[in-house]
């Protein structure tokens, strides 16, 4: 029992017993609105595990949400809310877009310089954002809501310039493509290509989709940012920041610029993950947008599922890119809208933030054993000295 009790009160197990009876919640409502929940279910499962090409196209989606988490999830160590990654996200892709389709150089020097313009404009803005809030103390939720909204539409009057505006289109030129980092794009149109996907129908079914080095880069930032989090002097300056201010300035930290700084980082991480989608996903090319994508505002629940942890971002980057790709299967397997993926995702989220009741259960439990003890404790000295 006292194992039990142990494990209820680690943070991990209050998160999967929220999404657990988050699907069991989604699960009533679809029965409700009239639809089979095991059908849906299945429907769901099939679309992430039904064919190989589900899969990659999962790991795709989630690429840029597992990038927005960790950036959301920094930010909110030193105690700001970067509300903002989703306008990060996308001057990350119109500068990776812009200089993908004015430099050309080879491939070793491309791609690097297309993803550190993502970087350097989603730092940038980050940054400009984290400023305000160390300069004049308005709120980094502020600001970045306004700042998303600027990045849209700055976005859309951009690539509408005859420079940039590909005729016939709703979008950009798209990038160079020795900025790609779509796996064997050249090779993938030859007839060779064709011959092989067919013999090997199963890494055939992956190459056909625009499967790319993006999660690469993704994984490898979310363990580097809990590196520097946790296991460097920077990071334990910016946690001391987000624990308690007053605490961290009497200490000697600069509170202010640690503050400009983790926007910063976090800027840059969402200007990365639009670079990345750029540099890996056709058209390669920023579109006009009519409203936001949502990868940078999915982020900040990618993050609050991982409750804040980097490493975290990972696996509830890929729950939610599953549930994104193939809550598709959900309508039109068995007719169900398109809502109830967005239900079923809402509600898991709520159900995290009420994780906390499974640490209350198990303090309880845990202090009616310690009672029913000492209880046993009294009964056997009371028999003792009866005898």
């Amino acid at each position: 029992m006292t194992r039990f009790i142990q494990i209820l009160k680690k943070p991990v197990t209050g998160t999967l017993i929220a999404i657990l009876f988050g699907f069991i919640l989604a699960g009533f409502i679809l029965s409700f609105a009239g639809y089979n929940p095991f059908a849906a279910f299945h429907a769901l499962l099939t679309g992430i595990i039904g064919r190989p090409k589900y899969l990659a196209n999962i790991v795709v989606k989630s690429t840029p949400l597992i990038l927005t988490g960790v950036s959301v999830a920094f930010a909110y160590k030193m105690g700001l809310f970067n509300i903002g990654a989703e306008g990060q996200y996308i001057v990350g892709a119109l500068a990776a877009n812009l200089v993908g389709i004015s430099i050309h150089l080879p491939a070793i020097l491309q791609l690097p310089l297309v993803l550190l313009a993502g970087i350097a404009a989603g730092a940038l803005y980050g940054a400009f954002s984290g400023w305000l809030k160390a300069r004049f103390k308005i709120h980094e939720v502020i600001s970045g809501i306004m700042l998303n909204w600027i990045a849209l539409y700055f976005s859309n009057w951009i690539i509408n310039l005859d420079a940039f505006h590909k005729p016939n289109t709703s979008g950009a030129y798209p990038i160079d493509q020795a900025g790609w980092t779509t796996f064997f794009p050249n090779w993938k149109s030859t007839a060779e290509a064709g011959q092989f996907m067919t013999d090997h129908p199963y890494i055939g079914d992956i190459l056909r989709t625009d499967f790319n080095a993006g999660f690469i880069f993704a994984i490898a930032l979310a363990i580097l940012m809990a590196y520097v989090l946790y296991r460097t002097t920077k990071g334990y300056q910016l946690r001391a920041v987000g624990d308690n201010k007053d605490a961290a300035e009497f200490a000697g930290i600069d509170v202010k610029k640690n503050m400009i700084q983790a926007m910063l980082i976090s800027g840059a991480l969402a200007g990365l993950a639009g670079a990345l989608n750029i540099a890996g996903n056709a058209p390669h090319a920023v579109m006009q947008l009519a409203a936001f994508e949502g990868n940078g505002l999915n982020g900040l629940s990618v993050a609050f599922i991982a409750d804040g942890s980097p490493i975290g971002c990972i696996f509830s980057g890929f729950l939610f890119g599953g549930l994104l790709y193939a809550g598709q299967s959900i309508q039109y397997m068995i007719g169900a809208p398109s809502e109830i993926i967005n239900i079923l995702i809402g509600t898991i989220v709520f159900l995290v933030a009420l994780k906390d009741v499974v640490v209350v259960i198990a303090d309880r439990m845990e202090a009616r054993q310690v009672l029913k003890r000492k209880e046993q404790a009294r009964a056997a000295k009371g028999g003792a000295a009866s005898c």
